[in-house]
């Protein structure tokens, strides 16, 4: 700033200033500009009079700042510092710019998609309510059901109301309306007067009960509701619960805890099947209220008096019953039913049915709720009807069972579902007997499925020459909001014909209705339903925003409007005003029915789907029974059940991934299965790609599909003897969003291997994994998986052991043998394919197979469910094993207890911000180290889903981990170093293909190198030169270190700093001295940061022979206290004092009482510059190398990495080197990939390489072949094995110089 230089004193005086300042030679004139205003705002805010020195003096301080800020001139004066801190905080960077490599998922999703308007929307005009017929009174018709139970009972006494069927060919069982009217009243008069006192009685008229029975049981039901009805209590029927913890039945008790149940109806055969407590009495069940248990058969009740009968009024707005319904999220809703709506609702259905008196009607349908309990314990007592009742159980042993009824009672109705009439067909042979001329009508309960239109023209086919008739198929629409919306009528007199529709898939994903052929499986047709009910009104609404009418061409929900529904969600008055008080036109109060679909021609009604079947995925709306449909449409059904094939979806974030469960055949191939998977694979186009087809312990070859489609991913399960019920769908749900593991393929026909994730001991644990298959290659890597888990719920101590490569046996088999004698293991469990190789000839050379522990197979186990699961007792109590071996080739296990797997996980997903809709790519070995915890645990504790590389599969096919990153737009990946040489070496020529094929890395954030040494600078840079063409960020590349005591003490975040590189000199190291140097610089070495410190790590250097902590100038030993330490060493003969100090090390001064876990690796910490996302400047670790590893020479420590570095750039034929010493002797081996004549050119390269980089002179060359050197799986060398095999003379040399 000065012209020359001035002291303080000369500066102070007038003279001096007016001689030799000049302003002109100060600043510019916009600094003196700037230096005024802010003058003249100090004088102003502080109201003070300056004279002109002093004026002059300030002006001048003030240009020197802002020329000092300007410039960057230092100042030598207090005042100067202090700028200079403040100008290193301005040049601080703040957060990495990370959108320029990468972009979240969620600010994305949170973007407004504006509407695509190429997309189809609606273009017909607005749609208007349809009216059903009048509802003409019936001749005679009772004023309520209890009336006509007490005419028929009276008028009728042994007339057969009902006839049950059991599957253990008893004799059928008949209930007469004498019976049933007799039975009613004698329980309603038990319910009113036998349970309590009389002051104080526990059941009151307007009480809710719960019946709980069977489904082979419709008799006790019966009389169980009509004694309900007797009696004016609310019956509430309910599914018979299975265990105590059943999460159906929790979601049951729930609903009887809001109605206020304290009674449960039963019979004596159900309720010996119930889960007993100790006392005898019914367990308690999870969520249920407390109960009282009353049994409804006839030797448990007492007679009622001649003079007491119940009153029977007429139907009224008191409610009847509450029907249960389960919603998509698995909750329960309660449905009140008004004796008036259940009495309108049997007149309109024998107005639609024409039902008379005396018929006999089959039900297959389940009678607790739904269309079985309108039609065949409602309506058929209106009309004195007959029903036949056929068990579910029954039809599973003879699923022709209701058709043999039909024929034995000419039945004239039937109530079936589309499966029973599949079942039918595929179990049908030709009998002369069958005679199905007498039905009239066989109402098809699912018929508005779009799936259920092909089974009913197969049905149709087959027995139509045995005298049915086509008119009598009525497929009806209901729900237990609106009740019946639609019943098809018979078409006897009718001159409406049945209605169908060939619709586009693609128009009706977009809520459109669209006609089109039906030559392709990228259509859907549908039949119809039938016209509205009498004396009910439908109309077709809007499915978002405020109720409106649809468009003509719109799908939307069904509304009805009539006295025959529902009234409320029973206590749920909020919900209930928005589905059952729905206001459009005119006065009339619409009740939303659930149910999609549209009005056809001539006011017939389509329906599409369900409300909770829909499913909003890649901006689409999808329905389940659209993709059941297609599924099922590939081909005929022959190896897989029609009726227990199940879609739901699974929540992920802001969309849905869809699950495809179907039920195979037992009599079905692999062959067949293979067909129809395939073909939806190819042909399922509106629907999301079939990416994953599970199986149980079955393998089946998927080619990959051809054609991409609109949505992300659909997941299809097939597996035997799964769904035998519907509740287990909220189950399936549960163990999908557990389910974490992917392999990708290795090419165009991969195989698949489905695996049951089991419990190898007890199989307990049900959750289904799947694993792709090499086919050279024969990985157990997710039956390691599932043993882990096992043994922890067995309470067994797991210890995860490479197998014995088949190739390599005699040097990799005594190494397994060492570590089952180490842990003193009580028993093998491994794979069939791995106990033939331990017990084959090659392997009893190495080791006797008598020595062996038991060995358990794990591919078939028992199917016996565990009686209990351990859980343990103490966190502290140990987890499982961790066996290395490491650089040294020191053998050792580690004890890992529950309390530090959890803190390690914990802390892997904050620093990784790992969460359900993750995907991350793992390529690293599973059997050890921080590649195990990302394998096995990490996936299970963060939920995200893992895609599983392993690293010997990439021996076959190098570029499988990059191109697996590509397919799945993975942003989190794991590998080591071996595997980026392996990559490095393999593409680095195949690049320009790799992008022509559509490779792109441009979405990885975070590449993490897991090692247990320095992080190597030139191979992390050759790498990230290398795939930059196809789109990886160089600053994505990072590293991560741990070691035995702490598996992950580094590892790079995804919201942390970029990793920092400083340069040091190298003749500093030799000292112990930390000297950073500039880059460039003579005897420079750079080191890698190796990753940010994870949380909840905290980390010491400390001296590792004086166990005192030291400054930051010096080397010394990393030091670490945290949660997620090992607990220590496990020894055979439990001899942990050995090495206890690594474990328990103290510091001789300063914090003495700290605990603090030695790795025995070297290094030094340093403050950064850079910030993390806290804005906090964080602490870098540098790891220089092994403190076992050091070598000391000529008085210096040296480390074999920076001598290794330096040898392989002497030669370009030197593919790898290693070096140790050997008495005092540096020894060096390197492998030469050339001809053997330039094994003599080597040695003087080398030596003159290692003494003018190091000043040492070597004193053993070893030239020998490549592939020599021992590397273990994370591709670190072991240089105390490749010493002791050169002392052992086993190297087989090509070459070998001494310089003694």
């Amino acid at each position: 700033l000065f012209s020359q230089p001035i002291s303080a004193s000369q500066l102070l005086t007038p003279d001096s200033l007016h001689r030799k300042l000049h302003f002109s030679q100060l600043a510019s004139h916009a600094q003196l500009t700037l230096a005024n205003q802010i003058f003249v705002l100090i004088s102003k805010y502080y109201s003070i009079k300056i004279s002109f020195p002093v004026f002059t003096i300030v002006r001048i301080c003030i240009c020197s700042i802002i020329a000092y800020m300007c410039v960057g001139v230092p100042v030598s004066s207090r005042v100067s510092a202090k700028i200079q801190q403040l100008v290193n905080t301005l040049k601080r960077p703040k957060r990495r710019p990370l959108r320029e490599f990468f972009v979240e998922d969620f600010e994305e999703l949170l973007e407004v998609q504006q509407p695509d308007p190429s997309l189809p929307h609606p273009e017909g005009a607005e749609s208007t309510p349809i009216q059903g017929e009048e509802l003409n009174g019936l001749k005679n018709c009772p004023s309520s059901l209890e009336a006509a139970l007490l005419r028929w009972g009276a008028i009728a006494p042994k007339a057969p109301c009902l006839t049950t069927t059991h599957s253990n060919a008893k004799q059928p069982y008949t209930l007469t309306y004498g019976k049933l009217w007799s039975k009613s009243l004698k329980l309603a008069y038990n319910l009113l007067h036998k349970l309590g006192s009389k002051q104080e009685p526990i059941i009151h008229p307007g009480d809710r009960v719960a019946l709980v029975y069977p489904n082979n049981d419709p008799a006790a039901f019966m009389v169980a509701f009509y004694g309900c009805l007797l009696a004016e209590v609310v019956p509430v029927p309910i599914e018979v619960p299975l265990t105590k913890k059943d999460a159906g039945s929790q979601q049951i008790g729930f609903l009887l805890g809001s109605c206020g149940v304290a009674v449960a109806l039963t019979s004596d055969a159900c309720h010996k099947g119930l889960p007993k407590s100790t006392s005898g009495d019914v367990m308690q069940f999870k969520g249920w209220p407390k109960l009282l248990w009353v049994l409804t058969d006839s030797k448990h009740l007492s007679k009622p008096p001649r003079e007491w009968f119940p009153l029977i009024k007429d139907a009224n707005n008191d409610t009847a019953y509450i029907e249960y319904k389960t919603c998509k999220d698995g909750s329960v809703l309660g449905i009140t039913v008004t004796r008036m709506a259940m009495l309108t609702h049997c007149q309109t259905l024998t107005h639609t049915c024409g039902y008379s008196e005396a018929e006999t009607m089959v039900n297959v349908l389940d009678f607790k709720k739904g269309i079985g309990l309108w039609h065949s314990v409602q309506t058929s007592v209106l009309n004195m009807l007959h029903v036949v009742s056929v068990p579910y159980a029954l039809m599973k042993v003879n699923p022709l069972s209701w058709i043999q009824k039909v024929c034995q009672y000419k039945a004239k109705v039937v109530c079936v579902k589309s499966r029973d009439l599949h079942w039918a067909l595929m179990a049908y042979k030709e009998q002369s007997d069958t005679n199905m001329s007498s039905l009239r009508m066989v109402l098809i309960a699912d018929g508005s499925n779009p799936w259920s239109i092909s089974c009913c023209d197969a049905f149709l086919k087959v027995f139509q020459s045995m005298g049915l008739r086509s008119e009598v198929i009525c497929p009806c629409a209901g729900s237990p909001e609106a009740l019946t919306v639609a019943v098809r009528r018979p078409q006897e007199g009718s001159s409406k014909p049945a209605g169908r529709g060939v619709l586009s898939m693609t128009n009706l994903s977009h809520g459109v209705i669209r006609v089109d052929t039906g030559e392709k499986l990228s259509v859907l047709a549908l039949q119809d339903v039938g016209t509205a009910m009498p004396g009910a009104m439908v109309c077709v609404v809007k499915l978002e925003g405020v109720p409106q009418l649809c468009k003509t061409d719109e799908i939307g929900e069904i509304c009805v409007s009539s006295v025959a529904t529902g009234t409320s969600y029973y206590g749920l008055t909020g919900m209930s005003k928005n589905t059952f008080e729905v206001g459009l036109v005119s006065d009339c109060v619409y009740v939303r029915s659930g149910l999609l679909g549209f009005v056809g021609p001539g006011e017939m009604i389509f329906i599409s789907g369900t409300l909770e079947g829909l499913m909003q995925v890649g901006g689409r709306k999808h329905n389940a029974d659209d993709i059941i449909a297609t599924a099922l449409a590939v081909e005929p059904m022959k190896f897989i059940y029609r009726g227990r094939t199940v879609v739901f979806s699974v929540n992920v974030l802001y969309d849905e991934r869809i699950v495809l469960v179907a039920e195979q055949r037992p009599d079905s191939t692999e062959e067949e299965s293979y067909q129809w998977m395939s073909r939806v694979l190819q042909f399922a186009f509106f629907c999301p790609l079939v990416e994953r087809v599970l199986k149980k312990y079955t393998q089946v070859k998927v080619p990959l599909p051809s054609k991409k489609c609109s949505v992300s991913r659909v997941k299809v399960l097939v597996q035997k003897n799964y769904l035998s019920k519907s509740k287990r769908v909220a189950y399936l749900k549960v163990l999908v969003s557990t389910e974490r593991w992917i392999l990708p393929p290795h090419n165009k026909c991969c195989t698949l291997q489905f695996i049951h994730f089991k419990n190898v001991v007890h199989s307990v644990i049900h959750i289904i994994l799947f694993v792709i298959k090499n086919e050279e290659y024969l990985s157990s890597s997710l039956d390691l998986i599932a043993a882990f888990y096992g043994c922890l719920y067995a309470g067994c101590i797991p210890i995860t052991v490479r197998p014995p490569h088949p190739q390599n046996i005699s040097t990799t088999l005594p190494t397994v043998k060492m570590i089952l004698e180490v842990s003193r293991s009580v028993c093998v469990m491994t794979t069939q394919a791995i106990s033939k190789l331990l017990k084959s000839r090659d392997a009893s050379v190495a080791v006797d197979f008598k020595s062996w522990p038991p060995i358990l197979e794990t591919d078939d186990l028992p199917k016996r469910r565990c009686p209990l699961l351990y859980k343990p007792c103490d966190p502290d109590s140990l987890a499982y094993l961790d066996f290395s071996v490491s650089t040294t080739g020191m053998l050792a296990g580690v004890k890992m207890s529950h309390n530090a797997t959890s803190a390690l996980c914990r802390s892997v997903k904050l620093q990784c911000e790992l969460y359900p809709s993750r995907e991350v790519a793992v390529c690293l070995d599973p059997y050890c180290g921080l590649g195990f915890v990302l394998w096995c645990l990490c996936s299970v504790y963060a939920g995200q889903q893992s895609v599983l590389i392993s690293p010997m599969d990439l021996e076959v096919n190098p570029a499988l981990w990059l191109q697996s990153v590509s397919q799945f737009k993975v942003r989190d990946t794991f590998c080591s170093y071996s595997v980026m040489e392996l990559c490095i070496r393999s593409l680095s020529s195949l690049t320009d293909s790799l992008k022509a094929r559509g490779m792109d890395l441009s979405r990885v954030r975070s590449c993490v190198v897991v090692a247990e040494e320095r992080p190597r600078v030139a191979l992390t840079q050759s790498f990230c030169k290398l795939f930059k063409d196809v789109g990886l960020h160089p600053r994505a590349v990072s590293t991560a270190f741990g070691c035995r005591v702490n598996l992950a003490i580094c590892l790079q975040g995804t919201s942390g700093p970029d990793p920092t590189t400083v340069y040091v000199d190298m003749r500093a190291l030799r000292h112990d001295r930390v000297r950073l140097v500039e880059r460039g610089s003579p005897h420079s070495l750079p080191l890698m940061e190796s990753g940010k410190i994870l949380p909840g790590v905290r980390i010491i250097i400390a001296n590792p022979e004086t166990k005192g902590p030291i400054g930051d100038s010096h080397l010394g030993e990393i030091w670490v206290h945290s949660p997620q330490n090992a607990s220590g060493y496990f020894t055979v003969l439990g001899e942990e004092n050995v090495r206890s100090d690594h474990f328990g090390a103290r510091l001789s001064f300063g914090d003495t009482q700290t605990v603090w876990a030695r790795t025995g690796y070297l290094g030094f910490l340093r403050r950064t510059d850079l910030t993390d996302a806290s804005g906090e400047r964080h602490d870098a670790l540098y790891v220089v190398g092994a403190l076992d590893e050091v070598m000391e020479l000529r008085g210096m420590k040296y480390h074999p990495i920076d001598i290794e570095t330096s040898i392989i750039r002497a030669h370009r034929n030197i593919t790898e080197c290693a070096a140790f010493t050997w008495t005092n002797l540096l020894v060096v081996v390197v492998e030469l990939d050339g001809s053997e004549q330039e094994a003599l050119d080597l040695v003087p390269m080398v030596t003159n390489v290692v003494l003018e980089e190091h000043y040492l002179i070597v004193g053993v060359v070893v030239v020998v072949d490549t592939g020599v050197i021992p590397i273990n799986s994370r591709g670190e060398k072991q240089r105390m094995h490749l010493r002791d095999g050169f002392l052992a003379d086993q190297l087989d040399p090509i070459y070998v110089a001494y310089n003694m």
